[in-house]
């Protein structure tokens, strides 16, 4: 099963995002800062993490650049999710593979999630 890392502030984004992921098969893990993010990556290795920019303790771009400094989680790709729009996102860091401007539509989170890393299980078993 694919896991994936929610890491956001916004506890309505995390919990519509954990639902709608967790409905599609995923399993879901989530984090409301960096920090926590980090913890969570010690318990597991994702798939997938889904990064909100801007946070409380530690910012999504210092997450990631933690992220990007550990060799286990290098290529772990990452959806930097923001309401600001992407270039400021990009000035703090480029690492990430997709951006997803906030609001967004539900679905179009998904099919990102998707083309990322496919279904959440190959050969579904029951």
């Amino acid at each position: 099963m694919r896991t994936i890392l929610v890491v956001d502030d916004e506890y309505g984004i995390v919990e519509v995002l954990v639902l709608a992921l967790e409905d599609q098969g995923y399993r879901v893990l989530s984090a409301a800062d960096g920090q926590e993010g980090l913890e969570r990556l010690a318990e597991a290795r994702p798939d997938l993490v889904m990064l909100d920019f801007m946070m409380p303790r530690m910012d999504g771009p210092a997450m990631a650049q933690a992220m990007r400094a550990d060799p286990a989680l290098r290529d772990v790709p990452i959806v930097m999710m923001s309401a600001v729009g992407e270039a400021p996102v990009r000035d703090r860091f480029t690492g990430y593979a997709k951006f997803l401007r906030k609001p967004f539509r539900i679905q179009a989170a998904l099919d990102l999630v998707a083309t990322l890393i496919g279904p959440a299980e190959s050969g579904k078993a029951g």
